[in-house]
């Protein structure tokens, strides 16, 4: 199968418009003008081609809660967004913490997914703290790396034998950072609103103590080691100086700490975990990404139902959708604004994730797989959560207008995910 891509728009050292031939998967020829025969020819008329997307953060929900979620709804939201690979977090059921459990489900991901899918497995058994830590020597060529997900491990102890064997193993901890005896019951960020609106409010403290103690047990026991979802100016500079120090320690942000803040809180679809900080956090989080102290942007999608959305602001679940939205959101926020280039973008959703996880993906060579994003950079259009491939709907950007719209996902040289009002004749 011969796939010819002409007149899309990358970047070299510059942009410029290239043709790309694609074979049997793998990208064989980088040309200003190619003319051969093909099996599909598409004129991307100036669009811009990307390396696709990689999501490091993301919740499929199958097995055990498809009411939510399930692979292909999930894997095809993806692609409309312009994934082309995502790594589920374990917060399944049941939690993928051994090797019958991991290959049950990659079967599953073979059968139903859209686009590459590399799991976590959990960093001990069942996702508990009071459970052993996983054989990671057993499961680390299965999976992306291991994480507890939503559930920061609370025992320093716990997390310095789950770091020496991840050394051991030269794999990767993702971490959720959170100190549960900080939480008091709370359910958005602890600030000048929650106290106005007589809600309880979870510190930034409980966030940026956790990240210190993990920062310096991955010092000393030399560990790869990963922070999700960070919200607060402190966590950026506890990472921004252990990065100064050598450490391999690297972290992710998501859109909605990019571009919300906690007064901005309305409704339970503003509720997350972390939850929407400072304006001051926001910033910090902004200059960090920018400067290269945040690594990568990663979306933590997290969908619910309706229902359970439907709940009370401190009853609610946590957690808002967000693959088929979040490159329009940073484009026309970040990027449009001249806050940031194109180029920066690129490695935010592609090549830093893709290193963080020693994927070969990120770029787009010659003899390299096709996993490419072609993405509308003109179209515009309003936020439609009801027209969503995902089951989940919750998300706080509805009725946003952006620009920067993937119109064609390819993974692995296959068409995943087409834009049927776009003309490619």
């Amino acid at each position: 199968m011969k796939i010819l891509l002409k007149n899309g728009y990358l970047h070299e050292r510059e942009y410029v418009q290239k043709d790309i031939l694609i074979e049997d998967g793998t990208i064989i020829k980088i040309e200003s003008e190619i003319d051969e025969e093909c099996d599909q020819v598409y004129d991307l008329k100036n669009k811009y081609v990307s390396p696709g997307f990689v999501d490091m953060h993301v919740h499929l929900r199958e097995p055990g809660y498809e009411h939510k979620e399930t692979i292909k709804t999930g894997t095809a939201a993806a692609a409309r967004g312009g994934y082309t690979t995502i790594c589920p977090m374990p917060n399944t059921k049941p939690v993928p913490d051994s090797l019958a459990k991991i290959d049950k489900f990659l079967s599953m991901i073979e059968k139903d997914a859209l686009v590459n899918v590399l799991p976590y497995a959990s960093i001990t058994t069942d996702a508990k703290e009071h459970g052993e830590v996983v054989n990671m020597g057993e499961l680390k060529m299965k999976v992306c790396g291991f994480s507890n997900d939503g559930v920061g491990i609370q025992s320093s102890k716990l997390m310095y034998e789950a770091m020496l064997e991840a050394n051991k193993y030269e794999t990767l901890i993702a971490a959720h950072c959170e100190d549960e005896s900080l939480l008091y019951g709370g359910y958005v960020h602890r600030g000048l609103k929650s106290q106005l609106e007589g809600w309880k409010g979870i510190t930034s403290l409980s966030e940026s103590l956790q990240i210190s103690r993990d920062v310096l047990i991955a010092e000393e026991t030399n560990s790869k080691y990963h922070v999700c979802h960070i919200s607060t100016k402190e966590g950026v500079r506890i990472i921004k100086e252990a990065k100064e120090r050598g450490q391999k320690v690297t972290c992710e942000v998501t859109p909605h700490h990019l571009l919300l803040v906690d007064n901005d809180v309305r409704d339970t679809n503003f509720k997350m975990n972390p939850p929407l900080r400072g304006v001051d956090d926001k910033y910090s989080l902004i200059k960090a990404l920018i400067d290269g102290i945040i690594d990568c942007i990663a979306t933590d999608h997290a969908p619910h139902t309706t229902d359970e959305k439907g709940s009370s602001l401190d009853k609610a679940p946590f957690g808002i959708v967000g693959l088929e939205i979040a490159f329009p959101l940073i484009y026309t926020y970040l990027i449009k604004t001249n806050m940031a280039s194109l180029k920066d973008a690129e490695k935010w959703f592609s090549l830093n994730p893709a290193k963080i996880l020693n994927l070969d993906l990120g770029r787009i060579r010659v003899g390299r797989v096709a996993d490419i994003t072609i993405i509308d950079l003109n179209k515009r259009m309003k936020i439609n959560a009801e027209q969503f491939y995902s089951k989940g709907k919750n998300t706080p950007f509805n009725n946003w207008e952006c620009y920067g719209w993937p119109v064609m996902t390819l993974v692995n040289g296959s068409i995943v995910y087409k834009d049927e009002t776009v003309d490619y004749q």
